[in-house]
């Protein structure tokens, strides 16, 4: 099969490249800041920032609704990976007026580790920040587990109310509260006819068999839960309208917001055709669908698929639901405040990323800080000659981003360590640039884990030299950093697999009197049976847990890049440090 995404100059950029092209289009509606955009006309008098973010590949989700009566910006991470805590950050900085600021995204895990660390960051400079997360995805967990499931299209239904309380005036607090409201009341079910595509990739990154759907589809391109044979359109309306309505809540009326969501290579004309038996059937079921919408809202690159979305309303919630709005991508009615066809003057200045001054280094730790950069070098090289094989691997289970997710972070986190070199920075301060620049270009629930982890390492290294033992204690500080941020254990399918026993090894030899060379052999082996034995493992975390059982069969792909980056690195010092 060959590609279905047509248009790109750098695949790498593609998703830097359209939020340009967005902001370019709509000069008059938004301003593109580092991280995303924010609306280009500040409001008259202090208002709630309503954020919406999540990785790109999913528009108009997420900058595509900023303008008066919906989003005040948008956080935009890269193709189906969660922004960085650095991009939230700066988004946030740029959008708030004074009266706080609502992040609101689905329930992945990296965007709740991005997402909160930036709210952390928020707090501590005095600024009031809440964040909504969605979770409106039955497929994903059953209704007893609802606070795991995933957010995808009930996320439009959500931040359209949040944006209309906040363009009311409601305080941050009335914004947190109906967002929740209107999140505990939003139920979706979704299908997919066909795998997507990531620009440049010359497979989608799942199929589905011919006359099948995939049933219960995520929308950062996981497969369905299970694949059914392929309905006529009102068999697909009566399955969905029966899903839905089976989790309708305890204390619910009969008027509902209704989305018909189009996940990006579905045509109007057939989503029209769905709508009919849709709307019949919630008719008949004594509901009344309140201003509903079709067409396209959360996509999923060029997905071939479709999700029903249900929000059931109160006298508060309608009001919102159908209270107007101006953007880009959705428009209702007419607001005070429609933007003017005004441009941009020519060289607008952007916000200036921050100086960094570095700590005075010793001799003897800015020769280390050379060889940290020739080991990141060839990790940067492995990881790319891996990415079509880890990203292969990730698709089993989850969404096929993994490795270019590495990639992306490796690259990063290997400019910024350069610049931080050149700049007289010694080996901990180069490594701590290096986990700086991960987070902040890779997003991600590997972006942040990494990110945080090479801070923790150089934190620990210091301005000390490269023997064996500093090493270890870089590493057990990075490890112990991971598995605290991330939250997970050996036996849950991740990329500790493999690190824990490469950490444990590693200490034990290097305990032992083993030279670094040889400690970090034997690491980088224990590593290495690790990550091939978590094919054995059923995940408990992150994206692969609700399609546990395709995983079987099947490394994790985090323990595997994990074991490839010991591998290099012992290689690397085996060959340099005898």
């Amino acid at each position: 099969m060959g590609d279905m995404t047509y248009l790109w100059d750098d695949p790498a950029a593609f998703a830097d490249d359209a939020l340009a092209g967005f902001c370019e289009l709509h000069a008059d509606v938004v301003r593109q800041v580092p991280g995303g955009a924010v609306r280009r006309a500040r409001p008259q008098r202090p208002k709630v920032a309503v954020l919406p973010g999540g990785g790109s590949g999913h528009y108009p989700a997420f900058y595509g609704i900023i303008g008066p009566g919906l989003a005040d910006g948008a956080v935009s991470g890269n193709l189906f990976t969660s922004p960085s805590a650095q991009d939230a950050y700066s988004v946030a900085k740029a959008a708030h007026s004074g009266a706080g600021v609502v992040f609101g995204y689905g329930n992945y895990a990296g965007d709740v580790m991005n997402f909160g660390l930036a709210t952390d960051r928020l707090r501590a400079e005095g600024i009031a920040v809440d964040n909504v997360v969605v979770t409106d995805d039955i497929a994903s967990a059953p209704e007893s587990e609802a606070q795991r499931r995933r957010g995808i299209a009930g996320d439009f239904a959500v931040f359209k109310i949040m944006g209309a309380a906040a363009e009311e005036g409601m305080d941050l607090a009335g914004v947190v509260r109906v967002g929740r409201k209107a999140n505990e009341r939003t139920r979706t079910i979704g299908t997919a006819f066909a795998g997507c595509t990531f620009p440049g990739a010359p497979e989608p990154l799942f199929s589905v068999p011919d006359a099948q759907m995939g049933l219960g589809l995520g929308i950062h391109g996981e497969p369905g839960l299970r694949d059914v044979p392929l309905p006529s359109a009102g068999e697909l309306a009566a399955d969905f309208v029966s899903r839905v309505l089976a989790e309708k809540p305890a204390d619910a009326g009969e008027r509902v917001a209704v989305l018909l969501n189009g996940l990006g290579a579905v045509k109007q004309e057939e989503l029209l055709v769905l709508w009919r038996p849709v709307a019949a059937l919630l008719r008949e079921s004594g509901h009344v669908p309140v201003l509903p919408e079709v067409g396209e809202f959360v996509t999923s690159l060029d997905m071939a698929g479709v999700s029903l979305t249900v929000t059931w309303l109160d006298d508060e919630l309608e009001r919102l639901w159908t209270a107007p709005a101006w953007t880009p991508a959705f428009r209702r009615g007419r607001t005070a405040d429609e933007p003017q066809a005004v441009r941009p003057e020519a060289g607008e200045p952007r916000a200036d990323e921050p100086v960094v001054e570095y700590s005075p280094a010793s001799d003897e730790s800015r020769r280390l800080a050379e060889h940290v950069l020739v080991a990141l070098r060839q990790v940067a090289s492995a990881l790319g000659g891996a990415e079509s094989e880890l990203g292969a691997i990730d698709a089993v289970a989850g969404d096929g981003d993994h490795g270019r997710g590495m990639v992306r972070g490796i690259g990063a986190a290997l400019v910024a360590a350069e610049e931080a070199q050149r700049a007289g920075a010694g080996a901990g301060d180069c490594l701590v640039a290096a986990g700086d620049g991960w987070a902040a270009r890779a997003g991600g629930t590997s972006g942040v884990l990494w990110g945080a982890g090479l801070r923790a390492a150089g934190e620990a290294l210091g301005d000390r030299g490269g023997s064996a033992e500093v090493a270890a204690a870089a590493v057990n500080a990075l490890t112990t950093r991971i598995t605290t941020l991330g939250g997970a254990a050996v036996g849950d399918k991740t990329l500790v697999d493999a690190l824990e026993p490469f950490r444990a090894e590693l200490l034990s030899a290097v305990a032992a009197g083993a030279p670094a060379a040889a400690a970090w052999s034997r690491a980088a082996e224990a590593a290495d049976e690790a990550a091939r034995n978590t094919a054995e493992l059923v995940p408990r975390k992150g994206r692969a847990r609700p399609l546990a059982e395709r995983s079987i069969g099947t490394p994790d792909p985090g323990a595997v890049s994990t074991a490839l980056i010991a591998r290099t690195i012992a290689d690397h010092l085996t060959g340099e440090l005898r």
